[in-house]
C-alpha cells in the first residue's frame, strides 16, 4: 500500500513539474514573439513612407512587419509597392492584399526591412537560416536603406556567440563537395550540406541550388575578406554574410521595449 502511494505521489509530482516546464517554455516563446513584433512595428512605423518601394524580407519576424504595413496601408491610405525576397515573402504580400512589384520594373528600392540570424557589434549579419540568402542580398543591394528587425537573442558581440548553425553558402549543386573542401582549407571549421526536413535529400533553394552551412571555428576573422574570398570560389552563388550593408537594427526585448543600433559606416 505504501509503495502504491509512493508511485502515485511520484506521478503527481512529475505532472506538476511538466506543467510548470510547459508554462515556462510557453512564456519564453511568447516573449520572443512579442520581441519580434515590437521590433517589426517600430521599423515599419519609422521607415515606410507613402509612394515608396519597399523590400520585404523573409522569415518569422518579417511576418509582423508585413502585418503592420498592411494595417498602415489601410488606415493611412498609403501606396507602397512591395518587392519580395522569397516565395514566402511573395505569399505574405499577396495574403495582405498589398501591391506586388518586381525588380525588373522597380530596380531601386527605398527601404528593405528584413530579419537576421545574428548581428554582431559591427553590424555584420548572418542571414540565410531560412534558405533565402541570395534573393535577400540582391534586394538589399538594390535598396537605399537596409533595416534589420530581430529579437534580443540575435544580438551578439561576435558572430557565433548566439547563432551556432554557421554561415550559409548557396552553391551550384554539382560543385558542393569541392567548395566544401576549399572553404575548410582556407578558413578551417566544419561544413554540412543542409538536408531537408519534409523531403529526402538536401534543401533546394528558390533558385534551384544547394546550401552549405559553414560552422566556423575562428570568431575573429575579417568577415569582409572571408565573404569576398568565398565568393571567388567557382560554383559559389552567394554567402549569408552581409557586410557593411545594414544601416540600422531593431532588437525587440522580452519586456516589450526595443533597442536600436545604428551603423557607424552608412
Amino acid at each position: 500500500m505504501q509503495t502504491l502511494y509512493s508511485v502515485r505521489k511520484l506521478l503527481c509530482s512529475l505532472r506538476y513539474t511538466n506543467f510548470h516546464l510547459l508554462v515556462h517554455c510557453s512564456s519564453k516563446i511568447m516573449s520572443l514573439e512579442q520581441a519580434k513584433q515590437v521590433a517589426a512595428y517600430r521599423a515599419v512605423d519609422e521607415y515606410v513612407k507613402n509612394n515608396s518601394i519597399f523590400g520585404v524580407g523573409s522569415g518569422s519576424t518579417v511576418v509582423y512587419a508585413v502585418q503592420r504595413l498592411a494595417e498602415r496601408v489601410e488606415t493611412e491610405n498609403l501606396r507602397v509597392t512591395c518587392i519580395p525576397t522569397s516565395f514566402q515573402a511573395k505569399q505574405l504580400i499577396i495574403k495582405h492584399n498589398l501591391i506586388l512589384g518586381e525588380l525588373e520594373t522597380n530596380p531601386e528600392i527605398d527601404v528593405t526591412i528584413d530579419g537576421a540570424d545574428e548581428v554582431d557589434f559591427q553590424m555584420t549579419l548572418i542571414k540565410g537560416g531560412g534558405g533565402c540568402l541570395l534573393q535577400e542580398k540582391i534586394v538589399a543591394a538594390c535598396s537605399k536603406t537596409l533595416i534589420v528587425i530581430a529579437d534580443y537573442t540575435k544580438d551578439s558581440k561576435k558572430l557565433g556567440d548566439q547563432y551556432k548553425k554557421g554561415i550559409p553558402i548557396e552553391v551550384i549543386p554539382m560543385a558542393y563537395v569541392p567548395i566544401k573542401n576549399k572553404v575548410i582549407s582556407m578558413f578551417g571549421g566544419q561544413i554540412k550540406l543542409r538536408n531537408a526536413i519534409a523531403k529526402a535529400g538536401p534543401v533546394v533553394t528558390d533558385n534551384g541550388n544547394f546550401i552549405l552551412d559553414w560552422i566556423f571555428s575562428d570568431q575573429d576573422l575579417d568577415w569582409e575578406v572571408v565573404n569576398k574570398s568565398i565568393k571567388m570560389i567557382p560554383g559559389v552563388v552567394e554567402t549569408g554574410l552581409f557586410v557593411r550593408m545594414c544601416k540600422k537594427a531593431y532588437f525587440g526585448q522580452p519586456e516589450g521595449t526595443v533597442v536600436e543600433r545604428n551603423s557607424s559606416f552608412l
